[in-house]
Formats: C-alpha cells, sequence, structure tokens
C-alpha cells in the first residue's frame, strides 16, 4: 500500500526521477522534512552547490481562508526575486494530480522578535507595483463580513452561533488604492538571517488593502500558533510604527473588530477540521474582538 504523502521522510522517488532528468538535483540527493508549514510537504535539498527547496503542494482540504497556488507562488518568486526578501526560483512544474515548486533555501530562523523589522519589510513589499496576476483581496468590512460568513458556513458546532452573535457593527468603507499583499505573513513564514528578512511561503497572495498583511502579522492566533505567544501592546505598536504610514495604521485600527472576527471563524473551522491546536486561538481572536 502507498504511504500517505504525509507520512513520507522523502519525495516520491518518481518525481525526484523527474528532477534529476531537469537538472536539478543529482543522481542521489539528501533531504531533510521541513515542517515549519501546516498545509503542503516541504522538503530541503541538500546538494554541494547550495542547498534547495522542494514544496509539493496538497491536494487535500480546501482552506478557506489562505489558498493554496501553486502557480501564484512561482509567480511571485520570479517578480520579486530582484528585491532580495524572496528565495530564488529555480523550477516549478506538475507530479501527477498536484504541482510544485524548486527554489533555494533561504538561511535563517523564523522570526521572533523585533516586530519593527516586519514592519518594515512589510511596507516595502507594499510599495512596489508588480504586475502578478493575483485575485482581489477583501477590501472593507462588507468584504470581511462576507467571508467570515463563508467560513462559519463550513462550521457546525454551537461555537459559530456564538460568533455569529458576536459579529462587528462598525462600517468601514473599502480601500481607494490596494497593493500586492503576501497574504499569510506570519511568523513562520518569515526568515530571519543577521539583519536580512525573507518571506517565504507565497501561495495565497493578493492585490487587496495592505491592512490585511498587518492583521495577518499582528493576529494573537497567528502569533501564538507559529511563536508560542501573542504580541504584545509595545510589540504591535513597535511594528505599526515601523510600518510608517499612519493613515494605513489608523486604517487597521478600524478595522481590527473584524479581522479578528474573521479570524475567530477560521480557528473555529481549523478546530472543527482536525486542528484542535486552534482551539487556543479562537480564545485568543475572540478576546480581541
Amino acid at each position: 500500500m502507498t504511504k500517505p504523502l504525509s507520512d513520507q521522510p522523502f519525495p516520491p522517488r518518481d518525481l525526484v526521477d523527474q528532477l534529476h532528468i531537469e537538472g536539478l538535483v543529482s543522481i542521489h540527493p539528501r533531504f531533510e522534512t521541513l515542517y515549519g508549514g501546516r498545509t503542503n510537504k516541504v522538503w530541503k535539498v541538500l546538494e554541494d552547490d547550495g542547498d534547495k527547496v522542494l514544496k509539493l503542494y496538497s491536494t487535500a482540504l480546501r482552506n478557506p481562508l489562505f489558498r493554496n497556488d501553486a502557480g501564484l507562488e512561482a509567480q511571485c518568486l520570479k517578480a520579486l526575486g530582484p528585491e532580495g526578501f524572496v528565495p530564488r526560483l529555480r523550477a516549478a512544474g506538475r507530479y501527477k494530480d498536484a504541482h510544485w515548486v524548486f527554489y533555494d533555501h533561504a538561511p535563517g530562523t523564523p522570526w521572533q522578535e523585533e516586530a519593527g523589522k516586519v514592519g518594515s519589510l512589510l511596507r516595502r513589499l507594499h510599495d512596489l507595483t508588480l504586475s502578478v496576476p493575483a485575485p482581489a483581496g477583501c477590501n472593507g468590512s462588507e468584504d470581511l463580513k462576507a467571508h467570515g460568513l463563508r467560513i462559519l458556513q463550513g462550521c457546525s458546532s454551537e461555537a459559530r452561533d456564538r460568533l455569529l452573535e458576536r459579529q462587528p457593527l462598525q462600517t468601514v468603507a473599502p480601500a481607494e488604492q490596494t497593493c500586492l499583499i503576501h497574504g499569510d505573513p506570519v511568523a513562520g513564514n518569515i526568515l530571519v538571517a543577521g539583519k536580512n528578512l525573507t518571506l517565504i511561503d507565497w501561495q495565497c497572495p493578493a492585490h487587496g488593502d495592505p491592512t490585511e498583511d498587518l492583521a495577518l502579522f499582528l493576529s494573537p492566533a497567528m502569533q501564538s500558533l507559529y511563536r508560542g505567544t501573542p504580541l504584545t501592546k509595545a510589540e504591535e505598536e513597535q511594528f505599526l510604527n515601523a510600518y510608517g504610514d499612519p493613515e494605513i495604521a489608523a486604517r487597521y485600527r478600524h478595522l481590527q473588530p473584524w479581522y479578528a472576527w474573521r479570524m475567530a471563524a477560521y480557528c473555529l473551522w481549523r478546530a472543527e477540521n482536525g486542528a484542535p491546536d486552534y482551539a487556543e486561538g479562537l480564545r485568543l481572536e475572540i478576546a480581541a474582538l
């Protein structure tokens, strides 16, 4: 019987053979499983000419908040390569009914401290003008309301009704200007090597409101899941001050209850679909409402 992909410590042999034929890996490459992500299977490829990363995309559970688009990741890595804060793309392709991307391994460890550095990094990203064909992101309270309700439609526990009762009331108009956003800038997707930060996992970018990236980084649930603890108020202020745009910071604060409510809905959905560690995230986001 074929082992489930999630239980395989190495990539499928026929995929490795395919990569070797394309000149991407040696005949007998060495692999290490990377455990940072929560969706796809990712391996570090140990080669004499420099380590690489092979990401094989999951075709399983469809995520209602974070898309899993290999094509968009490849396009973002290619477009952003000259900026120096993403890994260098080497190749992308298909394996049976799944997709894969292959890129240089970025040195560093997942972000833990100095929130201001992340604020500066996201501002740098949001100031770029790029022609990546990413979909539109949520923009304004009506979009966030509709998105949160769609997520809750996939939930069935009594907590769903309690979240529906906690829906924010404040109306915030859509932003007039949008930009390319990462879509998942959680601590686990930001690698730190000295003074350099690298943004990885570009499978759910969008052209949207920049406050969405701010909200995802600041999310108590996401910080707890990936870093072990939410940010302090001082760290949040450090992040927003370093972002350096008071109008966007003020917009984020107006939208924060909506972002917290949507994230609470997402944490509930994850907890109901085999990820019990999201129950604490649900508690944190409700407390942030």
